[in-house]
């Protein structure tokens, strides 16, 4: 498990193999059993239609014994991460950990966006890993964008990009296959 350097060209950072292949099945098949449900929108009605801004699919990871090994290996990485990158004051999770699933059939996507709303603790990291190999599907890149460049993170399976939560990002429309990902949020007091 590596860290990648932070180049100061790069809105993120990440972190290749910071689960092997068999813990990424083991999530996978703990995601894949859970109910998928139509992605909502924070401070949107969830019978409202955006689908021209999100079509996702996610489940909720919560706390619990079967799932203390994922928690506790994220929380882990987040805090070596922080630690060699941004040195945010942090505190840890306030929110479960997000099943995503991006579908070719659907045309998922998420259009550009911030992981900042109206949520009871300030999201100062926010980090999505990939659990699919890239060549199982087209387009769904996941795109940071830092003044007028756009950057497309690694697809790489395994690897975890982390990004401060109010750097703006998208992931583009999937064309072909499936994606899924976790996507995590750490919190801390306001920044300062």
């Amino acid at each position: 498990m590596s860290v990648q350097p932070l180049s100061p060209n790069l809105p993120y950072a990440c972190w290749e193999g910071a689960f092997t292949d068999g813990e990424m099945d083991r999530i996978q098949a703990y995601g894949d059993g859970l109910a998928l449900n139509k992605a909502t929108l924070v401070g949107r009605d969830a019978a409202e239609e955006y689908s021209d801004i999100r079509i996702t699919n996610t489940a909720w990871i919560r706390p619990s014994p079967e799932t203390k090994w994922i928690y506790d290996r994220m929380q882990a990485v987040i805090r070596t991460l922080n630690n060699k990158v941004w040195q945010f004051d942090i505190s840890g999770f306030s929110e479960d950990f997000q099943y995503a699933v991006y579908q070719g059939s659907e045309g998922g996507h998420y259009d550009w966006h911030v992981d900042q709303a109206d949520v009871s603790k300030v999201r100062k990291l926010s980090l999505s890993l990939q659990l699919t190999d890239p060549s199982q599907y087209d387009g769904c890149d996941l795109q940071l964008r830092a003044a007028k460049i756009i950057h497309s993170a690694p697809r790489t399976r395994g690897t975890l990009i982390a990004f401060p939560s109010y750097v703006l990002h998208r992931v583009t429309p999937i064309t072909r296959g499936v994606r899924k990902s976790v996507v995590v949020w750490t919190t801390g007091p306001k920044f300062r």
